[in-house]
């Protein structure tokens, strides 16, 4: 098994057990991410582990469920009303059960697949672990605003290395989503990972960098915080145009929060 999938499994079971310690109440509570509730976010990791279980046996099965997410957006409908209509006789309980056991089986399938294949999804085919890194990385950041919600602390591990690295890989989709173009090479990037250990990517630049915590950077390639309400440092034109809108998932080009807009909050009374 490729060590992201067992990254995936374990980022899923830290989550699952942080889940469970929610007052009833929390789950219907709106987060800071477009109003979603706690189960709004399961339902959507959910909902897209389910929809990567068919990309799993190939572009024939997956296609018509490409076309018809397409077209469901195309009319209007929102990823939370999607997943609402197609989950909604399942309370809090039975979702997170059964979400947990979805996203186990999809990390056991992913793991058992040849790392050389590609699969479908709704932007370019991806390789295994490519495919692996995302699900993760959708993971614990929709995670982060539940944690945010009840104003807890959550402990960093260094599976956020594959959060970052598909960060740093994503720097010319950033742009091209945007219909913008590459301003230029990707900045150096150097950052310290919870364990002490120093990531880096590229090649040493002065000029062109982005240094600092890898939470930080990972809380802004995937639209958890603004930049501005990190401790990173940014140097250079490119490096700066690069996180003041850096986007690390697929979709339409998405905006970061404004500064201060996400972060923890009290919990309810």
């Amino acid at each position: 098994m490729l060590p992201v999938c067992r990254d995936f499994r374990d980022e899923v079971d830290e989550l699952h057990a942080f889940l469970e310690t929610l007052a009833p109440e929390d789950w219907e509570r709106e987060t800071q991410f477009m109003a979603w509730t706690p189960w709004d976010v399961v339902a959507h990791l959910h909902y897209f582990d389910l929809l990567s279980r068919v990309s799993l046996e190939g572009e024939d099965a997956f296609a018509p469920e490409r076309t018809a997410l397409f077209r469901a957006v195309a009319a209007g409908r929102t990823n939370k009303e999607l997943a609402r209509e197609r989950f909604a006789d399942l309370d809090a309980p039975k979702l997170l059960a059964r979400w947990r056991e979805t996203a186990h089986a999809l990390a056991e399938a992913l793991g058992a697949c040849d790392p050389k294949r590609r699969l479908p999804w709704f932007g370019p085919d991806m390789g295994v672990a490519m495919f692996t890194t995302a699900r993760l990385m959708e993971t614990w950041a929709h995670g982060q605003e539940i944690y945010d919600l009840v104003g807890a602390a959550r402990t960093p591990t260094d599976r956020l290395k594959n959060i970052a690295t598909i960060g740093v890989k994503t720097f010319g989709w950033t742009f091209a989503n945007r219909t913008l173009e590459i301003p230029g090479p990707p900045p150096y990037v150097r950052l310290v990972a919870p364990s002490g250990a120093i990531w880096e990517w590229g090649e040493p630049n002065e000029a062109e960098c982005v240094r600092g915590d890898a939470l930080d950077f990972c809380h802004v390639v995937t639209q958890v915080r603004n930049v501005a309400d990190t401790k990173l440092e940014v140097r250079g034109p490119v490096a700066a145009r690069w996180m003041a809108i850096a986007q690390c998932f697929a979709g339409g080009a998405t905006d970061p929060p404004a500064p201060g807009a996400r972060g923890p909050q009290r919990p309810a009374v």
